[in-house]
């Protein structure tokens, strides 16, 4: 697996450190968020998603947070043409 470091919250301290890795062979981004608390993912759970979808969270999955200042490191998409689709 090839890894390329994306981003780390700024002035995070040594144990504290939500950071982004993206695999360079599939694009995949590899997170590490802060753990949702149980309040959270009650409240997810509580909201749902599609009508007749679980919003049980399987043992293979999680909820993450995903602090606002960390959307900057996400890359976006792009097109054949090398531009980033608008939607």
């Amino acid at each position: 697996m090839k890894l390329r470091f994306l981003g780390i919250i700024p002035n995070t301290p040594v144990d504290d450190s939500p950071t982004i890795w993206m695999d360079e062979d599939t694009g995949d981004l590899l997170i590490q968020p802060y753990r949702a608390t149980e309040d959270e993912v009650k409240a997810c759970q509580e909201i749902g998603s599609i009508p007749g979808h679980s919003t049980n969270v399987p043992d293979h999955e999680t909820i993450i947070r995903l602090p606002a200042v960390m959307l900057q490191y996400i890359p976006l998409p792009e097109d054949g043409n090398g531009e980033v689709p608008r939607t």
